[in-house]
């Protein structure tokens, strides 16, 4: 651990890292993310409360101190008080969401890792909430786990993805330490182990990985160790715990335990018996003072030996180690751990828990006798909020969720009601509205298994006390009513305008309608085409009452509102007759998306020639340019994209808006007027849209209104405020908007956005599990009106305490309200059967006995009058044969008379579909029949399906097109493989010396001179073919625009005289060819209709039948009524009876084969009526049908008045009301009769015309099938020319793309060439005296061995090459010889003096151009053989194409002859005398064969169409002087664009002369690349100047050292110099002393004076000279210090003496 501290400490000197004071912060308003506001949009942000947990998101609970937690909610960080529940808030300062938290070791800081671009690390100061340190760039998008070390002082980081970078931090500098990818998936944790400070964790996705800091030769260092599973299963590690000695203790998906030593499982440890640790995941590990505790998902806490843990192993090969835990602790079934905090007291055993499920624990663990029991301190919904809405009455807020619970908030009071759980999740919630409840308390909640529950809101404190029952709490819910609408969850529910009916929509595409009341009651369903997301009742303002039907497919149905008391339940609640209106989703986003860049892209190049020409361009000229182009067609993503929200804008118009593709975008949309199409290949288009901004990727998800603000919550979390101006249906008003980022913005997408009732407040749920509510006041107002402290809750109802406890639906399989309807219907037919059958069992039952009695009577009698059991008594004709043997006999007969009653009902019943039923009027002789329609033949269906399959000459043309495009495309797709192929084999091959002298840098430098000269070759190339193809596409002067011939060659085809059919010369149009399948397909068509428009005639005057008898029915009903009032009135007060009507035989002829036993017993008889076998079957009962119902009338029920008291039925009044009653009937009846016989008149006329036209189709067939024969002939030869002359162009057309291809191959092989006789130019260089030698042995021919396998084995032969017809250039120089030396040389070895490595890339240079010698052979013989084939194939062609111009002829010749025949039938055409307008002086004419006669429509067309034609040559004339205008402009233009190209040129010109001296190619100069000898010489010069160089600065060197000794050898010189004066004074004043010895005492005191102050001066001169060595010696001892000169110092001058 200390010598890890130490390399940090070196790391971060040696980083540098900037020192941070210890007193900064960061200013938090500056800081923290606002709302994006734009102009007019000022909006209040205030945050009241939030009312729920992300419980979800790991490791979202972290203890600050004793009393308060903080965990994440959206982009809010809550500080939440244990004891008094208050909420602080801390918001997010990228506006992106939190990725997560963590507190540090001294609880004095927090850290918040953030989401979004770039996010950043915050740390926070506690509980000051300052912000500390930001730490920047240690992720891409979010951070999904951060920690402290157990110092504090460090901070690791990892992120999500994409990067999942993991990071080290020293947090307190804002410096990153250590950075590295940690996995390549998700990663979970990451941790530093408190025991190794050098060694960290992670673990996520099917990984962990064990870190550790190392200090290397380059500094610290993180190494990764990846865990390695082995024989154990690939398992997500959510939580482990680093041990003291350096093992880790992971957990697994399957609650077992896996103990982890050096990268690799040591064991796997598991509980007795085999069984898991945990049932399920194990999300945590703590280690806390020598005890290890597991925390898994199944709520549960284990507590285990820590020494058996950490020293286990397994002495088996299972891998497995047993162990049971030492203390446990359950908190509950619906309990799902996921982490644990403890508190920061001392000694404390408390922690804090996150429930999975939505809760908050606080646990103590101190596994004594006195422990303490589990304490939920909060609970919240688990998972997305499904369904919210406020009150219409007070500050009331219900949600519900997945997870089986109900809960209502006063978001006044910011706390929770009350809360109701059920068997199943809730997945919407309504409150219902005012109208329905004018208190407020009442919630309308659906769920998943399709149930609908009503639920009661009261104040239980309210209610009077029964049997001592005592009440507690601000509110309680209370179930009223739950019924089962559908089969699957429930995903909208929604009040009609006036609260009268309930709608409800779910998943199973189904829409079920209740009534409103004190019980709801169903009234019926209907279906849609997708899953419901949403409802929308029409607002007051819409005339008609209507459901908007939002379906998440993209599907919209209108239906209107049903009336209740309309209905008839029958066997089904599904309501068929209700109008609807559909509306399916059509993409526009791609025609917008190009619409906005077309228009963009016009503008810009408009502006930009009217800034060339100095104009300004004209909004009409740009509207010009853009209406003439068309956009390209419609995207139609797929899947579709998704409907997420849409709402009522005007009576039949609507706001969508889409997800997906379509998102961005508001989508004006309405009803089509043809509602008759498939709603599976229906496609409608908004008619306009609204773009909104950023929202590409963000598409709006719920829309909500609130006074002037239109509020939208976003998929990514946010809210948006749009003020509007109303009525404002187009939105036109919505510009200016204020957005705030609420929810997580990766998953918290909004599900509801609601306005509190008196629009002051607005709450927002979201997929994240979070409920905020915010307000809208400014904060003194707000301030006003939270002095109200609490909301209120509605009172109860009276006797509401005294009602039952209302019947609940638990079971998910219960059945629907449907369901059950169809249920109960089977239970009654079979209970019915079941009634049958025991009814027939006791009449078998009686016989039996009646038959015992009269075997007891027979027994009885005489022997001689008594009958024997063998005797048949109903058999008089044969007494002796038994019922068996009689059958036997009328076996034969029975069966005789069974099949010809079945032959005559197949001949003549069974093929009538419909036969002759007369309807007769009441009060005249009017009457209407239906048509005898007999049913369409089985020959009828087998020609409509043989004419919907088409002919067969279409379907062989159709073949061999197919065929041939075919064959192109493969011979594209085998060109293109070609041409891939051949690159493959005719690349370069570059030969390089071995031996180069060239350096590596030198080299480089050579090869990217050459490649950039290749490249800029290659692009010349490739810039000449597109300008080649370029002008290969320009038209020629003569060009025409293909739409004007096209449009000249149908005005050509449809002008001039025009032949008759019936003249002799008429050519009959391709479209207009008739054939017997075509014709006979007419006659299907013509027989369907006519049988289509018979059967709804009958349908019609059959229900007019029905009418009558349920009218008859009626009428004798009511002159019951009427006789039994005059039997009790008065006789003065009677009137006659008025005269009953009755049904006539032919109205109900079917009632003719209908028969009962009664009627078979009255026609037994009868003698003659019996018939042995006639095989009529006995019907015993009798079902009513549609056709008759007048025969099976149920008991007549009696009278209503019989009930009614005397003083009533003393009222004469009611005669006439029930006499007029009768008489309107049927008077209306006949008018009734009167209007359909009219109609059907009509019919009939069109019926005989179609008959007619019948007719005459039948004998063109007749005609057509004697031409059938030779045109089918006629056809299959046309068609085989056709399909042959196709098939030679598919092969032409191949074979000219492979000469094309060869073409291209040859003259590539020949640039190859030129290129290697160019390789070989610049690799001689200059003056090579060998030049002509290696010349020669580079144009020599030699004989090559060629490889040829032998069909059947894999010898290989030696063979000369054929010489070709083209030789190559090289040939004319193949005999020179010599060299510059004169002497002939061996061209196969290299001459003395003669460089090695260029001979041998000369060498190598002839053998390729042999082998591409070789390749140009082949390719030219390919190339012939190609051309003959070519013109073969030309030849054929020809051939054939006269062989189908002749086919076509003799077609066109029978066609002609066909339609003469056609001419010369009849055709009848009734006419009046008005439609006659062929008169002369005024006078029909006797004989009408001249006249001509056609339809009135076509007559008034050809009128119209002369006006028409007027009215185009018109503009014809006006487009052409517009043509010729803008062809002069387009003649100036070319004018000047040449005059500028020239001027350009010139300038180019100008620029090389300039630059150059002189012109040059541009295109030459690009290629240019470096000569390998000019460049090696080069080089050599440089390395000889460099070694040149090397060498004068030696001498340089020795000079210096020359000098120096010099100068010292002259000092020595001086200094004997200087010593040999002195010696000569020395001797001189010895000399003198010696002349002198009397005085020498005299200046003995001066001299030593003298010699003292020497001794003094020398003494300080090596002083200062010790000191001068001092500091060179620390100047030396430094890296880099500058060396100095000593500083010398003079010796004090000797005196001379």
């Amino acid at each position: 651990p200390g010598g890890s501290s130490d390399a940090v400490e070196e790391e971060e000197e040696r980083m540098g890292m900037k020192k941070l004071s210890e007193d900064m912060y960061y200013n938090y308003d500056e800081l923290y993310s606002r709302p994006v506001i734009t102009a007019d949009s000022e909006i209040p942000e205030n945050l009241l409360h939030s009312f729920g947990y992300d419980c979800g998101r790991r490791a979202n609970l972290q203890l600050l101190d004793e009393r308060t937690l903080a965990f994440v909610a959206g982009n809010q960080l809550i500080f939440l008080d244990v004891r008094t529940k208050e909420q602080r808030y801390l918001r997010s300062c990228s506006g992106g969401g939190i990725g997560t938290i963590m507190a540090h070791p001294s609880n004095r800081y927090f850290a918040v890792a953030e989401k979004g671009d770039q996010p950043n690390i915050v740390i926070y100061e506690y509980p000051s909430l300052r912000p500390y340190r930001i730490l920047r760039g240690g992720t891409g998008q979010a951070y999904s786990f951060v920690d402290f070390n157990h110092e504090g002082t460090l901070l690791a980081s990892v992120g999500s993805a994409p990067d999942y970078m993991l990071t080290l931090w020293e947090w307190r500098h804002e410096q990153v330490m250590l950075r590295c990818k940690a996995f390549s998936q998700d990663v979970y944790r990451v941790t530093f182990s408190p025991d190794n400070p050098g060694q960290l964790t992670t673990s996520g996705s099917g990984h962990i990985k064990f870190w550790k800091m190392a200090s290397t030769f380059t500094g610290l260092k993180l190494q990764g160790l990846l865990g390695r599973f082995g024989k154990t299963a690939l398992t997500d590690i959510e939580g482990y715990v680093e041990l003291p000695d350096g093992k880790v203790l992971s957990g697994s998906e399957w609650g077992n335990m896996l103990l982890w030593d050096g990268g690799l499982i040591k064991v796997e440890i598991c509980r007795k018996g085999g069984r898991t640790c945990h049932a399920g995941t194990i999300q945590q590990f703590a280690l806390d003072e020598g005890e290890l505790m597991t925390i898994g998902s199944d709520g549960a806490i284990r507590g285990w030996d820590f020494e058996s843990i950490d020293t286990a192993d397994c002495n088996d090969d299972s891998g497995l180690f047993e162990i049971e835990p030492m203390n446990e602790m359950v908190i509950g079934r619906n309990v799902s751990l996921s982490s644990m905090v403890k508190s920061c007291l001392p000694d404390s055993f408390i922690w804090f828990a996150q429930d999975s499920n939505g809760g908050i624990w606080k646990l103590d663990l101190s596994f004594s006798n006195i422990t303490q029991d589990p304490e939920c301190l909060f609970s919240f919904h688990a998972g997305v909020i499904q369904g919210m809405d406020v009150s219409s009455t007070s500050h009331l807020m219900a949600t519900t969720t997945l997870d089986r619970s109900v809960r209502i908030f006063d978001f006044l009071a910011k706390k929770e009601l009350t809360t109701s759980r059920y068997k199943q999740g809730g997945t919407t919630l309504t409150w219902a509205p005012r109208l329905v409840n004018p208190s407020g308390g009442l919630v309308v909640v659906g769920f998943e298994d399709g149930v609908v529950r009503l639920l009661e809101l009261y104040n239980p404190q309210s209610l009077r006390v029964v049997a001592g029952r005592s009440r507690y709490g601000d509110a309680e819910l209370r179930l009223k009513q739950a019924f089962k609408p559908h089969n699957a969850a429930v995903t909208a529910i929604a009040y009609e305008r006036n609260g009268e009916i309930l709608a409800t929509g779910s998943m199973d595409c189904t829409v079920f309608f209740f009534t409103v009341g004190d019980r709801y009651d169903p009234i019926g369903f209907v279906t849609v085409p997708g899953p419901v997301q949403g409802l929308e009742w029409s607002p007051q303002s819409h005339g008609k009452n209507t459901l908007l039907v939002l379906c998440r497919s993209g599907h919209v149905v209108e239906v209107q509102s049903p009336d209740p008391e309309a209905q008839n339940h029958g066997t089904t609640y599904h309501i068929s007759g209700l109008p609807t209106r559909n509306f399916t989703f059509s993409s526009i986003k791609s025609h917008i998306k190009a619409l906005k860049e077309k228009k963009q892209k016009e503008r810009e190049a408009q502006l930009k020639k009217a800034k060339e020409e100095g104009l300004e361009p004209t909004e009409e000229e740009l509207q010009e340019v853009e209406e003439e182009e068309e956009l390209p067609p419609l995207y139609t993503p797929d899947p579709p994209s998704p409907l997420c929200c849409g709402f009522y804008s005007l009576p039949g118009a609507f706001w969508l808006s889409m997800g997906g593709y379509d998102s961005g975008f508001l989508y004006h949309c309405k009803f089509s007027e043809q509602q008759g199409e498939d709603l599976l290949q229906r496609r409608d288009e908004p008619f306009t849209f609204l773009p909104v901004q950023n929202t590409d990727e963000d598409p709006i998800c719920t829309i909500t209104f609130s006074r002037q603000l239109l509020l939208c919550g976003m998929q990514s979390g946010s809210v948006r405020a749009y003020p509007l101006q109303p009525p404002d249906f187009h939105l036109t008003s919505m510009q200016a908007f204020w957005a705030l980022s609420v929810h997580d913005n990766q998953y918290g997408q909004l599900r509801q956005l609601r306005c509190s009732f008196d629009d002051q407040f607005v709450l927002t749920t979201g997929e994240d599990g979070n409920i905020f509510s915010f307000s809208l006041l400014p904060q003194e107002d707000l301030l006003k009106v939270l002095q109200c402290s609490k909301a209120k809750v509605p009172s109860p109802r009276i006797g509401v305490e005294m009602e039952g406890v209302a019947q609940d639906i638990e079971d998910p399989l219960a059945y629907s309200i449907e369901t059950a309807k169809q249920k109960l219907e089977m239970d009654r037919m079979r209970r019915e059967a079941e009634m049958r059958k025991v009814e027939r069992r006791k009449m078998l039952a009686e016989l039996q006995n009646q038959f015992k009695q009269l075997l007891e009577k027979n027994q009885g009698l005489p022997e001689h009058v008594r009958l024997h059991r063998t005797v048949h008594t109903h058999k008089p004709i044969h007494p002796k044969s038994t019922p068996s043997e009689a059958r036997k006999e009328l076996a034969w007969e029975e069966e005789r008379h069974r099949i010809g009653l079945q032959k005559l009902q197949e001949r003549f019943w069974d093929s009538l579909e419909s036969d002759t039923v007369t309807v007769v009027a009441f009060q005249s002789d009017h009457r209407i029949s239906t048509y005898r329609l007999l049913a369409l033949s089985q020959r009828f269906h087998e020609l409509k399906q043989r004419g919907r399959v088409g002919g067969p000459g279409t379907v062989g043309q159709e073949r061999w097109r197919n065929k041939a495009e075919a064959g192109k495309d493969s011979s594209n797709i085998t060109g293109r493989r070609e041409d891939l192929g051949e690159e493959a084999v005719m690349a370069p091959h570059v030969v390089r010396p071995g031996g180069s002298k060239l350096a590596g840098r030198q080299a480089e430098k050579l090869r990217k001179a050459t490649e950039k000269a290749e490249r800029a070759r290659v692009k010349i190339e490739k810039r000449r073919k597109e300008w080649a193809e370029l002008y290969a596409t320009k038209p020629n002067e003569n060009c025409e625009d293909p739409e004007d011939v096209r449009a000249i060659r149908l005005a050509t085809e449809n002008m001039g005289d025009f032949k008759l059919k019936t003249a002799k010369d008429f050519t009959v149009p391709e479209h207009l060819r008739m054939n017997a399948e075509k014709k006979r397909a007419q006659l299907v068509h013509l027989e369907e209709k006519i049988h289509e428009r018979k059967t709804q005639m009958n349908s019609r005057i059959m229900a007019l039948r029905d009418t009558k008898v349920s009218l008859v029915s009626r009428l004798r009903s009511q002159a019951q009524q009427l006789q039994a009032v005059q039997e009790r009135l008065a006789p003065h007060f009677c009137s006659p009876a008025p005269t009953l009507p009755s049904l006539l035989p032919e109205e109900t002829p079917e009632t003719k084969l209908r028969y009962t036993r009664t009627t078979l017993q009255r026609g037994m008889q009868r003698p003659s009526m019996q018939h042995p076998g006639s095989g009529i079957k006995l019907s015993t009962e009798t079902k009513p049908t549609h056709s008759s119902p007048l025969l099976y009338f149920s008991p007549p029920t009696p009278p209503l008045f019989l009930s009614l008291p005397p003083l009533f039925l003393l009222l004469p009044p009611s005669l006439p009301f029930l006499s007029s009653q009768m008489s309107s009937s049927m008077w209306q009846f006949d008018a009734e009769l009167c209007l359909l016989r009219h109609e059907k008149l009509w019919l009939d006329i069109q019926m005989k015309l179609a008959d007619l036209r019948h007719v005459t189709l039948f004998q063109e067939l007749l005609l057509l099938k004697e031409f059938e024969k030779r045109e089918n002939s006629l056809q299959e030869r046309l068609n085989a020319c056709v399909e042959e002359e196709e098939d030679l162009r598919s092969k032409l057309e191949e074979c000219k793309q492979a000469l094309e291809l060869k073409r291209r191959d040859i003259s590539k092989l020949q640039e190859r060439e030129r290129a290697i006789a160019a390789t070989f130019q610049a690799s001689l260089g200059e003056n090579n005296k060998f030049a002509d030698f290696l010349t020669r042995v580079f144009k020599k021919k030699i004989k090559r061995v060629k490889k040829k396998e032998k069909a059947g084995d894999d010898e290989e032969q030696e063979d000369s090459d054929e010489d070709s017809d083209e030789e190559s250039d090289w040939d004319e120089d193949e005999d020179d010889s010599g060299s510059e030396s004169g002497g002939p040389l061996d061209d196969s070895v290299c001459p003395p003096n003669c460089n090695s490595e260029l001979f041998e890339n000369t060498v190598q240079l002839r053998e390729r151009r042999l082998d591409l010698e070789e390749l140009l052979v082949e390719e030219r013989k390919t190339a012939d053989n190609l051309r003959k084939e070519c013109d073969s194939l030309v030849k054929k062609e020809k051939v054939v194409h006269g062989s189908l111009k002749a086919a076509e002829g003799d077609l066109e010749l029978f066609n002609r002859e066909k339609q003469q025949k056609l001419n010369e039938l009849d055709v009848v055409v009734p006419l009046r005398l008005h439609q006659i307008e062929f008169v002369s002086n005024g006078v029909v004419p006797c004989s009408l064969a001249p006249a001509l006669v056609l339809n009135t429509v076509a007559l008034g067309g050809l009128q119209e169409r002369i006006k028409e034609l007027q009215v185009e040559k018109s503009e014809q004339r006006d487009l052409y002087r517009q043509a010729r205008q803008q062809h002069v402009q387009l003649i100036h233009d070319r004018k000047d664009m040449e005059a500028k190209i020239q001027s350009l040129e010139a300038r180019c010109e100008q620029l090389m002369l300039m630059k150059f001296g002189k012109l040059v190619d541009l295109e030459a100069l690009q290629t240019l690349s470096g000569n390998r000898n000019l460049e090696e010489m080069r080089q050599d010069s440089r390395v000889r100047e460099a070694a040149y160089t090397q060498e004068v600065r030696q001498w340089e060197v020795w000079q210096c050292v020359c000098v120096k000794v010099t100068r010292h050898h002259t000092e020595r010189l001086l200094s004997m110099n200087s010593l040999l004066s002195q010696k000569k004074e020395m001797e001189d004043k010895l000399n003198t002393r010696q002349s002198r010895m009397g005085t020498q005492f005299q200046g003995r005191r001066h001299a030593e004076e003298d010699e003292r102050r020497r001794l003094y001066q020398l003494v300080q001169s090596q002083a200062q000279e010790a000191n001068a060595l001092r500091q060179e010696i620390n100047i030396l001892s430094r890296k880099g210090g500058h060396i100095l000169p000593p500083n010398t110092f003079p010796f004090p001058p000797m005196d001379k003496k």
